[in-house]
C-alpha cells in the first residue's frame, strides 16, 4: 500500500504543479503526509484529487482548493496567520511550512482535540489549536498578516477585515450554502481590494456574523 501511495502523491502533485505556480507551496504539501489526516478507511483515497469526509459532517478539502488558498494567501517566513476551520488539520499544517505561526480555530471540540494531537505528534510545533469561541477568528491575538477561512460565508464578516494587519490578506469562501465564490481580500493603505478566484463549495462557516446554527439544519455536505 505504502507504494500505490506514493505513486498517487507523484500523480497529485505533478497534477497540482500544472495549476499552482508557487515553488514553495507545492514542497509543502509535498511535505506533508495527507493520510495522516484523513480516516484509515479512506486512507487509499489520500491522494485523490478530491475532498474527504471527516467526521461531523465536515471534510479535508480537495487538495488543488488547498494549493489555490495557500497559493493567494501568500504566506511569508515572517508571518502570522490565523485559519479559520481546522478540520482535520491538513490546511494548518501546509501553512505552518510556510509562515511564523498558525492559530487555527475550530468549533467541534473532538475535531479540534483531535487535530491537536495528531499536528503535535507530526512536529508542526509553530501551529496552536483553539476552540472557537463566540465571536469569528481570534480578535485577541490579531493583527494576522493572513487569514485563510475554509468553510463558506454569506458575506465578508467585518469582524474578520478588523483582524487584518496592514497589508494583510484574506482568503474566504463567499455565497450560499450550497455554492460559493472564492475571495482574495487585500488589506491597502485606504481601504481594502477583492479579487475573485473563482466558483468552489465548502461546509457553512457557522458564527456571529456568518450563518447561525439554525440555518445550517439540514445541509447535506459535499463530499
Amino acid at each position: 500500500m505504502e507504494g500505490e501511495l506514493e505513486r498517487a502523491k507523484r500523480r497529485l502533485l505533478e497534477h497540482l504543479a500544472r495549476e499552482i505556480s508557487d515553488k514553495r507551496v507545492l514542497s509543502a504539501m509535498a511535505r506533508v503526509p495527507r493520510e495522516a489526516f484523513i480516516p484509515k478507511a479512506s486512507i487509499h483515497l489520500a491522494y485523490e484529487d478530491i475532498p474527504l469526509p471527516i467526521g461531523r459532517e465536515q471534510t479535508i478539502s480537495q487538495p488543488i482548493i488547498v494549493a489555490m488558498m495557500t497559493e493567494a494567501l501568500a504566506a511569508k517566513e515572517t508571518d502570522s496567520v490565523l485559519e479559520i476551520g481546522t478540520g482535520s488539520g491538513y490546511q494548518a499544517a501546509v501553512l505552518s511550512l510556510l509562515s511564523r505561526r498558525v492559530i487555527t480555530v475550530e468549533r467541534f471540540p473532538e475535531l479540534a482535540e483531535r487535530a491537536e494531537g495528531l499536528l503535535r505528534r507530526l512536529g508542526y510545533d509553530n501551529v496552536a489549536v483553539q476552540l472557537a469561541g463566540q465571536v469569528l477568528g481570534c480578535p485577541e491575538e490579531a493583527p494576522f498578516d493572513g487569514i485563510m477561512v475554509t468553510a463558506g460565508a454569506p458575506r465578508l464578516p467585518r469582524i474578520l477585515l478588523d483582524q487584518m494587519a496592514d497589508g494583510g490578506r484574506l482568503v474566504i469562501p463567499v455565497g450560499s450554502q450550497r455554492e460559493q465564490n472564492l475571495l482574495l481580500v487585500k488589506r491597502e493603505e485606504d481601504g481594502y481590494t477583492v479579487k475573485s478566484l473563482g466558483p468552489c463549495r465548502f461546509v457553512p462557516l457557522v458564527g456571529r456574523g456568518a450563518w447561525s446554527q439554525g440555518e445550517t439544519n439540514g445541509y447535506e455536505p459535499f463530499l
